[in-house]
């Protein structure tokens, strides 16, 4: 008798629509944001001053999407757009005080999130689950120059 496999394309797929969908509740309860617009303040922090490309690439998303997500942004008052004082033709994000202050108080509710996830699993089987997942980036991922060719 053959065993079946885990349907894990499926099941990678479902789980992440659940869980975002889940965190998109909690995130617009509490803190007024989607998973999308905390994951580009995350992006902004950690970059600084950030082209929409950089940030596009980083979250993989079209410009398209990026410009609406920039703009949703800009108008809550959680980032300011400005040109590059160099090259005027680049645009440049920033956070506002407001954005730091958002991603300040989503922390602790994402630990939270993190804890629910893990509950009832060792560290050993979160190593195993992190090198699984760390495994698929690394096996999925295109290379850095064909993400950029195909923007």
């Amino acid at each position: 008798m053959s065993q079946t496999r885990p349907r894990l394309f499926y099941m990678l797929n479902r789980a992440r629509h659940v869980l975002y969908k889940a965190a998109d509740v909690v995130l617009m309860e509490r803190l007024d944001v989607t998973s999308a617009q905390l994951g580009a303040l995350f992006v902004i922090a950690e970059t600084g001053d950030c082209p929409p490309g950089d940030l596009a690439e980083r979250l993989d998303l079209n410009a398209s999407a990026v410009t609406g997500l920039a703009e949703r942004l800009e108008r809550a008052g959680f980032i300011t757009r400005r040109h590059h004082e160099e090259d005027r033709r680049v645009t440049l994000l920033a956070l506002t005080q407001a954005g730091k202050d958002r991603l300040k108080a989503a922390r602790p509710l994402l630990d939270e999130m993190n804890g629910h996830m893990t509950e009832g699993f060792s560290a050993e089987d979160m190593a195993v689950v992190t090198r699984f997942l760390d495994n698929i980036i690394q096996n999925f991922s295109p290379p850095r120059q064909a993400r950029s060719a195909r923007k």
